[in-house]
């Protein structure tokens, strides 16, 4: 693919407006120009965004607010209306390690994931000596700079919401499984401390001005099947999703969900039980954004949608004739926003993903 030297910033092609991005969250009618949506963006892709186009041409690195100030810069160059931001998290131990082994040009040291058989918590004992977070203690130094610094066509996305993912990486999967069958005390207990802080970090969330759509993220499953069965889904995860939900719509705002997996098994409760906004996670493999319009897009928002292997390695001709395709498809009637199926990894070619913003901005 022929490098993207032309790639404009998105403020040159269209406007920023965040209270039209939430209502075509919302599906109140069809919007004028195509949205766009990213869970994130690996560090690496943005390095090499900026390599190529100067985005953060004239910014002090060192400075103690770089960090936030090339976010709004970045996000804004790609055409994003939001900086996503939160205000707490729990430990989830060391991981493990091994090379990244990427071909894009964008490779990092190593790349890290969860202990699958063992994770810091896998008894009661270990439970009471975890160092939990107190309930209300919150990190809100960029949450306060943002409000302060943000533009005014920009909105924050509050980042809260991993159930199913704490479960499994304070436990590790492995011991998971075994404790649905011989220690469901100890799950429940696990599961009522990590909602009463995910409460209390999105009830400081909401109490800013600026922040106008929750985003949770919470793996729920496999390429066939949900990680452990719908009941269990019901019993320890889904009531944190509720509860959060329940909260961000009493402040006024949509609550969407990234959640990788065959997610068909409780589709219904996310929707009628969660009462979710937008869904956000797509693998060709499971289910294809535009059969998904098709059969609930009347219900729920669909976000993102450009499986990743395919993003990877078609040419750009291909990647925009999907994009073409998906759109005709998934915009009318509001509720779809562009992006890929999952996050812009490390490991796709940066031309790819430019095509993809290219080609929505066009239309």
């Amino acid at each position: 693919m022929t490098p993207m030297r032309d790639f404009k910033p998105f403020t040159e092609v269209h406007k920023l407006d965040w209270e039209a991005l939430v209502r075509n969250i919302r599906r109140q009618g069809t919007p004028s120009r195509v949205f766009n949506i990213e869970l994130f963006q690996d560090w690496e892709i943005e390095e090499a965004v900026d390599q190529r186009y100067g985005v953060t041409r004239g910014l002090d690195r060192s400075a103690p607010d770089f960090g936030w100030k090339r976010s709004i810069a970045m996000q804004r160059f790609l055409g994003y209306e939001w900086v996503g931001t939160s205000v707490g998290g729990l430990d989830t131990g060391e991981g493990l390690k091994a090379e990244d082994t990427t071909e894009a040009g964008q490779k990092r040291g190593e790349r890290k994931w969860i202990h699958e058989d063992k994770g810091l918590i896998t008894n009661w004992e270990e439970l009471e000596k975890y160092p939990w977070p107190k309930v209300g203690e919150a990190d809100t130094r960029a949450l306060e700079w943002f409000e302060k610094h943000l533009p005014d066509d920009m909105c924050i996305v509050a980042r809260q919401g991993h159930f199913c993912e704490y479960l499994c990486w304070l436990m590790g999967y492995e011991t998971l499984c075994i404790a649905l069958h011989e220690d469901r005390p100890l799950l429940a207990e696990i599961t009522k401390r990590v909602v009463e802080r995910e409460e209390a970090w999105l009830k400081v969330m909401l109490q800013s001005k600026r922040v106008k759509i929750t985003w949770a993220s919470d793996d729920l499953g496999f390429k066939t099947q949900l990680l452990f069965s719908p009941k269990d889904m019901r019993e320890f995860v889904l009531p944190g999703h509720k509860r959060l939900a329940a909260m961000s719509h009493a402040a006024g705002h949509p609550y969407i969900l990234h959640a990788c997996g065959c997610r068909a098994a409780i589709l219904e409760d996310l929707i009628e039980d969660v009462k979710l906004d937008g869904i956000h996670s797509w693998e060709d493999t499971i289910e294809k954004i535009t059969d998904a319009k098709v059969a609930y897009g009347h219900r729920l928002s669909l976000l993102g949608g450009l499986d990743l292997d395919f993003l990877i390695r078609a040419d750009e001709e291909r990647i925009r004739s999907r994009v073409r395709e998906t759109v005709k498809t998934c915009q009318p009637g509001g509720g779809f926003c562009l992006g890929t199926g999952n996050t812009v990894a490390n490991y796709i070619p940066l031309d790819n993903y430019l095509a993809m913003l290219d080609e929505g901005r066009k239309l």
